[in-house]
């Protein structure tokens, strides 16, 4: 889909652009943006306070270009998975729903949580996540990126939105920094930025402009607290020293709303000891942050095991002591490959 001939993943200023383009008086952008983010519509011919001549002359031009999922696939729990097919043949992203938060046990289920995709594989390549083992295969455009909020099934019922799928966010800062604008806008979605949360593994010049341009929460995938033991699992690490990564937080004021966390998969015997532990405390010193814990889900040709129960609380327990708030968070959507690590857009055949 040629996106600049998509009305869906086009800013105010894109549309405004677009409005002088063809003529049309400023405020027809508004109106252009009402009818895509704020009623849905699939139709340029449905956008009724524009004239005929004008929605006949953009139907010519333009999409609304919304894409639909090719697979639906629903866990045990209640997590969903879609796959939506991309414009490189035979390669799908996947899209899930979470349906509960997992930092709250206030009104279980009453919350659903959409896991978006950013990129057509992934260029990380980390160690422990299936995604990168397929490839990189290119950048979504920001409509590609908000069509999965728009055309899964919980579309009406979403409360809140991580970029946790596929891909690296900030390696693709241009058109996320672009969807964010759109969800965040009062022309857009109109959602508060405390309902989003941007998951990076420290892809530093592009964690500036998002600390600078963006209100939206930020977890950083942290997985070791020693450089060199972070490099064998994580490539990017010799690229972006996570030291590094720490420094640049600590120039940011997250006393307030905004929220950064880390994100540590626990990995038995890598990075689950004592001494794991008291070196992130000692890395995370004067940063107001918090500790998600994730069980690791084993993949194929890895020598990476997941932790024990017990050796995960004890952890968990000497980090809370420490008096950084850790979590462990919820498995969600396992059975169906949705769980953390697992994403891998192979297509329409359904997973065992």
């Amino acid at each position: 889909m040629d996106e600049n001939r998509t009305l869906l993943g086009m800013t105010l200023e894109q549309m405004q652009q677009l409005a002088a383009d063809e003529g049309l008086p400023r405020y027809a952008a508004s109106q252009m943006a009402q009818w895509i983010y704020g009623r849905g519509v699939r139709s340029i011919e449905k956008m009724t306070n524009l004239s005929k001549a004008v929605r006949e002359r953009l139907g010519e031009r333009y999409e609304t270009g919304h894409i639909t999922p090719a697979a639906k696939f629903v866990s045990s729990d209640g997590t969903k998975k879609y796959l939506f097919p991309t414009e490189t043949e035979g390669k799908y992203i996947e899209t899930v729903m979470i349906p509960q938060d997992d930092d709250s046990d206030e009104a279980a289920g009453s919350r659903k949580t959409i896991c978006v995709s950013s990129q057509v594989g992934c260029k990380m390549n980390c160690s422990f996540c299936m995604t990168g083992r397929g490839g990189f295969h290119g950048n979504l455009t920001a409509g590609e990126i908000i069509s999965q909020f728009m055309n899964i099934d919980e579309a009406g019922e979403l409360t809140n939105a991580v970029f946790m799928g596929m891909g690296e966010p900030l390696d693709n800062w241009e058109n996320v920094s672009a969807a964010l604008e759109i969800l965040t806008s009062d022309w857009g979605f109109g959602w508060s930025p405390k309902r989003i949360t941007v998951s990076t593994i420290g892809v530093l010049p592009n964690l500036k402009k998002f600390l600078d341009e963006s209100r939206c929460h930020l977890a950083v995938s942290l997985h070791n607290p020693f450089p060199e033991e972070r490099a064998a699992l994580m490539p990017v690490q010799k690229g972006f020293d996570i030291l590094k990564v720490v420094e640049l937080l600590k120039q940011y004021d997250f006393s307030g709303q905004r929220r950064v966390s880390f994100e540590y998969t626990m990995f038995a015997g890598v990075n689950d000891t004592k001494r794991h532990a008291d070196a992130l405390v000692r890395l995370l010193k004067g940063l107001q942050c918090r500790i998600n814990l994730i069980r690791f889900h084993t993949i194929p040709e890895s020598s990476l095991k997941p932790s024990d129960e017990g050796t995960i609380e004890q952890f968990k327990a000497r980090l809370n002591k420490a008096g950084i708030i850790t979590t462990l968070r919820a498995s969600r959507g396992e059975d169906i490959m949705a769980a953390c690590g697992l994403l891998a857009g192979r297509g329409l055949k359904k997973e065992a």
